[in-house]
């Protein structure tokens, strides 16, 4: 079996025109970034309005293990599964950030005949939008300074700036910083930050923006800190926001690319899911969705953080119904729960995946809540063995669920069939998509909610800083807006290292931040940080490029 670099740079791509002729789309509706790249105008979602959109589907995991659970994979393989079946399918993603692509993971691309290309350009700059929004972030910062330097005329308070800068890098050292050192030339000191790029509440605007200026409106309601007095001061009041917008103009087009069968890509915005709300941007999703009869996205991490957070807050605010959802699992991801070490992990364990299946079963559980229809994909890897896929197969089978080996990886398409066809009968099932929290509750009931019910915590534990910004927020106004945890990816509770199904936890909750130009509200929970570090091995250190330009160790 080829490596997924030797399969991603042994493929012949087709020139992005005819990728885009497949999926509908003309010549004068792109913006051509090489033969193998395109973005999309804007006008091309308004010129297809008159078009009933395609099904929306949701490919979501159980709680992954470290390397992942495959969801990326499981993503494209369907979507070229689909297309196999004579359907007219689109996929869209996010775009990886190169914090995790130099750091744990080294790609974020798919793999072996699952993939989308150009996988090195996806991997590394792609076509600038991380970097659009890293811009657009960091001049906002130096404004806010410059305008405090230059007589403080908005009257903010140094204690309580809350925005922060950003880089697209893991870089532990700029969690916390003092800024403003070096005399009066240099500016103010005071304590600030760095947060990841992809953290950062303007790529989670970029990705609930429906055009330019809902974008720019967005912009200007995002609050930057407060005022001696004690108010909020927005972005419009400071000022700069057109400049912003200008510096995304082009970052809020959809990215075309294309998968290793030349099923056309849609792969555009990159919030995390574990600090952000962890879904491609809406104008792709809806592009997607008038160009095909069918639009596979995926949602970051366990059903827990993305699927939750892509119903609450983008199906809600866009007023987007899934018609069905996948969830990835696979043996390796249920050994880990059934309490075998990361080391063991490719030994079989039968005892174990019968153990690691009360974690599937509560995502199942939350899916049921949603009232999505719901198919397991099991992932399958060299591994497992046949004894531990029918052990799985029987339980789902026992709790009325559709399941199907999945082997995308290895083959393509031709390894998702099966998957495909169960996908299509779930996507003729009544689907009516149903939130478990309304916006006029309060904010800590909210909370609760998404704790007790969605993660089966048996409380919530506030800091008392946590709820005084939970008080202050509902006495500002903000109380009506959704919530976006942020909280680990390898748990359903707030500790990573509570595998399983824990019980009995009570999620602790240690600071609140206000979103507003993206409309949410953001609950920071145990030890997650929004700048990640580097691993003790980097994935950065494996990679090279020889005289010829050929990337290895990418991925």
């Amino acid at each position: 079996m080829k490596t997924d670099i030797e399969i991603s740079q042994g493929t012949r791509l087709q020139p992005i025109q005819e990728i885009a002729a497949m999926a509908g789309l003309r010549d004068d509706e792109l913006e051509l970034y090489g033969p193998y790249k395109a973005k999309v105008n804007l006008n091309a979602i308004e010129d297809r309005r008159y078009r009933p959109p395609g099904k929306l589907i949701l490919v979501t995991a159980m709680t992954p293990t470290p390397a992942g659970e495959g969801k990326t994979t499981t993503t494209i393989g369907l979507t070229q599964a689909l297309c196999r079946l004579g359907k007219r399918a689109l996929l869209a993603l996010r775009e990886p950030s190169l914090g995790p692509s130099f750091g744990v993971k080294g790609g974020a691309a798919g793999g072996g005949y699952s993939q989308v290309l150009p996988m090195e350009d996806i991997n590394l700059h792609f076509t600038g939008d991380i970097h659009a929004v890293t811009a657009a972030h960091n001049l906002l910062a130096a404004l806010v300074d410059n305008s405090i330097h230059h007589g403080n005329p908005l009257h903010f308070d140094s204690r309580r700036i809350a925005w922060r800068r950003v880089m697209d890098m893991n870089e532990r050292a700029l969690r916390n910083v003092v800024i403003g050192l070096g005399g009066t030339a240099h500016g103010i000191p005071r304590e600030s930050g760095f947060d990841i790029s992809v953290a950062s509440e303007i790529m989670a605007i970029l990705c609930l923006a429906n055009d330019l200026m809902d974008l720019k409106r967005r912009l200007q309601r995002m609050v930057l800190g407060y005022s001696l007095e004690g108010e909020a001061v927005t972005a419009g009041d400071l000022g700069g926001t057109g400049a912003l917008t200008i510096l995304l103009k082009d970052a809020i087009k959809p990215n075309l690319v294309q998968t290793v069968e030349n099923t056309p890509a849609l792969i555009h915005g990159g919030p995390f899911a574990n600090i952000a709300h962890g879904c491609s941007s809406v104008v792709a999703t809806r592009l997607g969705m008038h160009l095909g009869d069918y639009l596979v996205t995926e949602a970051g991490f366990g059903a827990d953080l993305g699927a939750e957070k892509f119903f609450h807050l983008k199906c809600r605010m866009s007023e987007l119904q899934p018609s069905a959802a996948v969830i990835v699992a696979s043996i390796r991801g249920l050994r880990l729960h059934g309490g075998v070490p990361r080391v063991l992990l490719d030994q079989p364990d039968p005892k174990a995946v019968s153990r690691g299946l009360a974690n599937l079963e509560k995502h199942l559980e939350n899916m049921a809540a949603f009232r999505i229809p719901v198919v397991v994909s099991i992932n399958r890897f060299t591994s497992d063995t046949a004894e531990e896929i029918k052990l799985v197969q029987e339980r789902l089978q026992q709790l009325g669920v559709e399941s199907a080996v999945s082997e995308v990886w290895e083959y393509g398409g031709a390894g998702g069939m099966e998957l495909a066809e169960k996908v299509v009968a779930a996507c003729a099932q009544p689907s009516q998509l149903r939130f478990l929290y309304q916006p006029d509750q309060p904010l800590r009931e909210k909370i609760e909610i998404i704790c007790r019910q969605v993660y089966g915590a048996a409380g919530v534990a506030l800091t008392s800083e946590a709820e005084k910004s939970l008080n202050a927020l509902e006495t500002a106004g903000y109380g009506s807006l959704p919530i976006c945890m942020a909280k680990t990816q390898y748990s359903l509770s707030d500790d990573p290292a509570l595998l399983g199904r824990p019980q009995g936890f009570v999620v602790q909750i240690r600071e609140v931040r206000l979103s507003a130009g993206a409309g949410f509200v953001i609950p920071i929970t145990g030890s997650v940080l929004t700048m990640p570090g580097l691993p003790r091995h980097p994935a950065a250190m494996k990679m090279d490029i020889d005289e010829q330009g050929r990337i290895t160790g990418l991925f």
